[in-house]
Order: C-alpha cells, then sequence, then structure tokens
C-alpha cells in the first residue's frame, strides 16, 4: 500500500497540507470559473436552454462513468511513484490544456459549430479531470489515519479552495466591463487561458511536494491493460459494490447528491435573478453585485464556515456538526427569498453568512468522513481502498452534476426564461426565485433525514484502529515465524 508520510503522532506537516490545498484550489476553480463562463453562452453567444443542458449534462456523465475506472487503476498501480501522483501531473496537464482551448469559441463561427467544438473538448476537459481528480483526493484520504486530524486536512484544503469562489465571481466585472474588453466572449477567451494555465501549475503542487514510497513490488490487483481488460473491469464492478454496500458510506454519498446537486440546479440563476429582477435586465446596472453574491458567500465560507466547522466537529462530532451546519443553510435559503428586493440589492448580502453553511461545511465533513469508511471497509475487506472510494463519491457528485445542468436548462424553459429578451416576464422571474430557493431546501432537509442515525463515531472509528493495528501486528508475527 502507498502511503503518505506521516510523523509519529499522526500529525501531517503543515507544507504537505498546505501542498494538497493548493491542488484543491486548482481542482475548484476550474469548476468556478467553468460556472461562470457558462453564462456567457446564453447571454452573449445564443446558445439555447436546451444546448446549455446537454454541454452540461453529456461530458459529466462521461466524466463519472470514467471515475470508477480511474480509481481502480489507481489503486492498483505499481510504480516507482506510487499509485498517485503521476497521474495527478498528466491530468494536471491534460485539464489545463483542454479548459484553454475549449473557451476559443467565436461568434462568426456559428452556433452548431460552437455548440460541436465546445462538447468535444469537454469531453477532453473532463477526462483530464477524471485522471486527476480521482487519485488526488486519495491522496488526501491517505495523509492521516487520525479522526480529528483528518478534519484538520480537509478543512485548510477546503479553506485554501474555497479562494477559488473568491476570485472567479470578479470575473462578471472583467468580462462585462467594456473598458477591459468588447464583449464577454472575448473576455472568455483570454480568461481562459490565464484560468487554465494557472490551475494546471496549481494541480501540479502534490504531485510534486506529497511524498509516497514506491509500490513497484506490492502484489495487488493488475490495473487496465488491453490483455486483461475484461478481468480488471468485472474487478471494478466487484469493488464498486462492496464499497456502496457500506451502509455510512451509502449515506454520505446520498446526502452529497443531494445537497451539492440541488445546490448546482439553481446555482445560475443568481446571476439571472439579481440582473432580471434587482435591475431589470441590465447587466450595466447590476454591475459588481452578481459578483458581492458569490465573493461574499465564498468569503464567508472561507473565513466564517470552514474555521466553525473544525471546532464544531470536534467537541460535537461529525455528525452533529453536519447536521447543524445543513439546518442554518436552510435558513439562509429562506432569508435569500424574502431579501432579494428591487431598489435594495444590499439586502441579499444579509442571508450569504447562513446561506454559506450549507456547500461550505459539506465537502470538509464528508471527506473526512468517508476517510474514516476506508478504515472501516480495510477492517472487512483487508484492502485499502481510497481510490475506489473517492471515485464512488465522486461519481454520484459528478453524475448528480450532470443531472443538475440538465436540470438547470429544462426549469429555466419551464418557468419561460426566453435567453434572447432584454427584460422577462414576472412569472418567469418569479419561477427562477421559487426554485432557487425551494430544491436546495427540499434536498438538504431530506439528505439531514438520511443522515440523522449516521454511526461511525469517533469511538467507533478508534476502535476499528485498535483492531486494525493488531492484526497488522500479527501478520507481522506470522511473516517472521515462517521467515
Amino acid at each position: 500500500m502507498e502511503s503518505i508520510n506521516v510523523n509519529p503522532k499522526k500529525m501531517v506537516p503543515m507544507g504537505q497540507k498546505i501542498a494538497f490545498g493548493l491542488g484543491m484550489l486548482a481542482n475548484q476553480m476550474f469548476p468556478a470559473a467553468l460556472g461562470i463562463f457558462m453564462v456567457v453562452l446564453v447571454q452573449d453567444l445564443g446558445f439555447p436552454a436546451w444546448m446549455w443542458g446537454i454541454l452540461f449534462f453529456l461530458p459529466r456523465i462521461f466524466d463519472a462513468f470514467i471515475d470508477p475506472i480511474m480509481g481502480f487503476i489507481s489503486d492498483n498501480t505499481r510504480s516507482k511513484w506510487g499509485r498517485r501522483r503521476h497521474y495527478v501531473f498528466i491530468g494536471a496537464i491534460i485539464m489545463g490544456v483542454s479548459f484553454v482551448v475549449m473557451w476559443q469559441l467565436y461568434r462568426e463561427n456559428g452556433l452548431d459549430y460552437n455548440f460541436i467544438f465546445f462538447l468535444f473538448w469537454s469531453f477532453v476537459f473532463y477526462l483530464g479531470l477524471s485522471i486527476f481528480s480521482v487519485p488526488y483526493v486519495a491522496m488526501g484520504y491517505e495523509m492521516s489515519d487520525d479522526f480529528h486530524e483528518r478534519t484538520n486536512i480537509m478543512a485548510i484544503s477546503q479553506w485554501i479552495g474555497q479562494w477559488a469562489w473568491v476570485i472567479a465571481p470578479w470575473f462578471w466585472v472583467v468580462m462585462y466591463d467594456p473598458s477591459w474588453f468588447p464583449n464577454a466572449d472575448t473576455a472568455t477567451r483570454t480568461l481562459a487561458v490565464w484560468v487554465g494555465v494557472s490551475c494546471m501549475i496549481l494541480a501540479m503542487i502534490p504531485a510534486i511536494f506529497i511524498t509516497s514510497k514506491s509500490t513497484k513490488g506490492e502484489n495487488s490487483f493488475a490495473p487496465l491493460t488491453f490483455s486483461t481488460i475484461g478481468g480488471s473491469l468485472k474487478e471494478i464492478f466487484k469493488s464498486f459494490k462492496e464499497a456502496f454496500s457500506s451502509k455510512p458510506f451509502r449515506k454520505l454519498c446520498i446526502a452529497t447528491f443531494l445537497i451539492f446537486n440541488a445546490f448546482n440546479t439553481v446555482a445560475a440563476f443568481s446571476f439571472f435573478i439579481v440582473v432580471y429582477y434587482l435591475f431589470n435586465g441590465s447587466t450595466e446596472a447590476a454591475g459588481i453585485w452578481p459578483t458581492l453574491f458569490g465573493c461574499v458567500g465564498a468569503l464567508s465560507t472561507t473565513f466564517l464556515v470552514i474555521p466553525i466547522v473544525a471546532r464544531m466537529s470536534k467537541k460535537l462530532g461529525k455528525k452533529n456538526a453536519f447536521l447543524i451546519c445543513q439546518g442554518i443553510s436552510v435558513f439562509g435559503y429562506i432569508l435569500l427569498w424574502f431579501l432579494f428586493i428591487p431598489g435594495k440589492p444590499y439586502m441579499f448580502l444579509f442571508a450569504l453568512p447562513f446561506f454559506s453553511f450549507g456547500i461550505g461545511s459539506l465537502f470538509t465533513l464528508m471527506m473526512s468522513m468517508t476517510a474514516d469508511v476506508c478504515d472501516m471497509d480495510e477492517l472487512t475487506s483487508g484492502k485499502r481502498r481510497e481510490g475506489i472510494f473517492g471515485a464512488i463519491y465522486w461519481w454520484m457528485v459528478k453524475f448528480g452534476f450532470a443531472i443538475a445542468g440538465l436540470l438547470t436548462g429544462v426549469i429555466m424553459s419551464l418557468v419561460g426564461f426566453n435567453t434572447d429578451a432584454a427584460t422577462q416576464s414576472e412569472g418567469a422571474i418569479t419561477g427562477l426565485r421559487l426554485f432557487y430557493s425551494g430544491i436546495p431546501i427540499l434536498g438538504t432537509l431530506i439528505a439531514m433525514w438520511i443522515m440523522r442515525n449516521y454511526d461511525l463515531t469517533e469511538e467507533k472509528a478508534k476502535q476499528i484502529k485498535v483492531e486494525l493495528a493488531t492484526r497488522k501486528e500479527e501478520n507481522l508475527v506470522v511473516v517472521s515465524a515462517i521467515l
């Protein structure tokens, strides 16, 4: 098994945590920028809502299919670089280059050409994302076997990663300010180069600086090759089934699926609500308010939510911290219904600290809890499968994200939102606002109900660690006796 170096007290050096966190910054900056740039397809390049939905849906379905395969390959790789590092490095390059290329869209090329061009390069981008993100996330699970240190690792990585959501909303200002660029699609072509190259470099950092031992001589299942593809695929499906049969892990996956993808279904609506409801369709009048919505929410997560969640987890336990934080987020979504007020755009800012507790706490806690589940799986299966567990967890996220993107287009069509109109009907905007608050509230409440009896507590996790340590000692005695 490849292991990330930790000291005897199970405390991971801060430099290693920061290196992992910089990878998270790249991992979050790509979707943060993508979410903002996607609006340009509708707002400036004339893509109808159904095209937007397909562009969200198909590449993410492809990504979700690749993830479990990548998890299996990563878990069973034997190389002098270990199981993960070279995949993280290669995936970073593919992601960065393809992100730059996919946004080189020109109006004169026509709608159909731009649609096919963007769709093709989206597939390449998401292939790179799978190659990078699955081994990268597994590296995080392996960095410590301490119950609370895992939360600290994820809290620091999420703290660094959240800066993506602070920075990315300012792209609105650059994209729609004529003193910067003549139009938003020209701005996007340029910004994509800066985002792609800088995030490619950031994504390489964990591969370069997080050390791992060679797995060249280990006995493990062979990774996918042309000669072993049948047996390897069978093993992937078997591992997938075994992992998802874990009740605690299944709860984590379903709860994340509901919360994250309910949020993503309506996330793009914030721009349209601010522009069309608060400023009657004028992007110039809206100014920096769409930017402030995303930026202030991310700053709330960075400086308020994540530190509180990390402390709350230690005091109350991970499950209780999750339930409290999600309850606060429901209150925030309710406030957003009342605090989007035409003529008083500043009012919605008061809802953002509450709203931010939902997504802001989600991955800090869920990634830490998934690492605990990997220990439980080792106790029952005798295998270390961080890659396959990470792949399945993110498969749920990405599959849901694909559905969320499709639903975004469906909802816009359903409420009568016309992407070609300078102003929108009152019914269309009211419909967007209803879905904007209603879907995340419903998804969060169901997720809270699912997680109410999650039972992998700190005490149980410590007991599992003791049993694993005892088993390893017994194995060493047996090996010594044979030798």
